[in-house]
């Protein structure tokens, strides 16, 4: 992502509908995993660090992040509370020299769009993952929502189900669970990216955080989501979410 778009992400993140909506579904999808007391947990591409309190509900977080100025905003929003090293997917990661740094939870929280090679990047995890680990992907869905909303965060790409599922499955992994979510609001999804295209814009117009009334309600339908999310799926989304894991034949 560009610096200003980093800077952006501190502003807004602790406020902005999309981000507590995603962290209440992330949250609810984590507790149904039975992860083990303490767990030890790894965040790939933390940014400014949003989410790491949310994962400390599970136990020890760590990050990985490639922005300097994304680890710097991260250590003071969080008192240099968690352990953020410097490190870029698939080739300079920090991790597993030695055999504590195996993580019983990796998470790839919209993250995988903004790396060239993501199945090399999803493969390099496989030696970081301890046994009978766990790794909880998000993503952007849907080629044909792609906007200069994307082209402004420096995404690769959008995903389909299918796309996703060939990108796990040719990194190694089973698909444990893949479902779409961010699907009550599908229909403004759709309706601000045509908004944007007709207007020429280079930023989406959700970027900000909306007037506090429209804010709360688009949260509250977001976050309704994760009722749902808890026992099911859901068959269409701006986002798609999978839950991945060694195959068993391999598991440790």
């Amino acid at each position: 992502m560009s610096p200003d778009a980093y800077l952006e992400m501190a502003e807004t993140e602790a406020e902005h509908w999309w981000f507590r909506g995603r962290r209440d579904v992330l949250q609810t999808v984590l507790r149904s995993l039975a992860l083990p007391p303490g767990a030890r947990v790894l965040e790939v591409g933390s940014g400014t660090g949003g989410n790491l309190d949310m994962l400390a509900e599970f136990g020890t977080v760590s990050g990985l992040e490639m922005d300097g100025t994304a680890r710097t905003l991260c250590s003071q929003k969080t008192s240099g509370r968690f352990d953020i090293r410097a490190g870029r997917c698939p080739e300079d990661v920090p991790f597993g020299v030695e055999s504590s740094e195996r993580f019983d939870l990796i998470c790839f929280f919209d993250c995988l769009e903004h790396i060239a090679d993501d199945v090399a990047s999803l493969a390099r995890m496989q030696s970081l993952l301890a046994p009978g680990g766990v790794i909880v992907v998000t993503v952007p869905a849907c080629q044909s929502l792609w906007s200069a909303h994307d082209v402004y965060l420096r995404h690769y790409r959008r995903y389909s189900r299918a796309s996703l599922t060939q990108c796990i499955r040719a990194a190694g992994y089973e698909v444990e669970r893949l479902t779409y979510f961010n699907s009550l609001l599908f229909p403004l999804a759709v309706a601000a990216r045509w908004f944007d295209r007709v207007l020429r814009r280079s930023r989406s117009t959700g970027d900000a955080v909306p007037a506090s009334a429209l804010n709360a309600m688009l949260y509250r339908l977001f976050s309704a989501e994760r009722h749902w999310l808890a026992h099911s799926s859901l068959p269409y989304g701006v986002s798609l979410l999978a839950i991945l894991r060694e195959p068993r034949g391999e598991r440790r």
